[in-house]
């Protein structure tokens, strides 16, 4: 059983920054790749960023690539989302998910977080 509770979210200017947390219970969290995703209202949910169980690797959507950084920290059982220099179009409920693949893809995703919403204002 993997639990995973995201924070972190809240409410800021275009420009600033924030800082996603998502932490799990369960003894086997560095077995699992991570993701996280996001959801608009009327939208698709999509990824966001993604990585590897070693944490070696990592990779990110086109629309964030140079403005946010992926990371985990196996010994808190934490993966972080830092996101930089925010637009509007950030504005979405984020997600942190878990599963036994690295990737982009929602379906590769077996555990769910509840969601922290992040919201930009211009």
């Amino acid at each position: 059983q993997v639990r995973l509770e995201e924070s972190g979210g809240g409410m800021v200017q275009a420009g600033g920054s924030l800082r996603l947390a998502c932490t799990a219970s369960g003894p086997a969290f560095s077995k699992y790749a991570v993701a996280w995703f996001r959801e608009a209202p009327g939208k698709d949910r999509s990824n966001v960023a993604s990585i590897s169980e070693s944490g070696q690797f990592t990779m990110y959507t086109d629309s964030v690539t140079g403005r946010f950084t992926i990371s985990r920290d196996i010994t808190k059982n934490t993966v972080y989302l830092k996101m930089n220099s925010l637009k509007s179009e950030d504005t979405a409920l984020y997600y942190c998910a878990a599963g036994p693949s690295y990737s982009r893809v929602v379906q590769d995703y077996d555990y769910w977080g509840q969601g922290t919403q992040v919201t930009v204002s211009s």
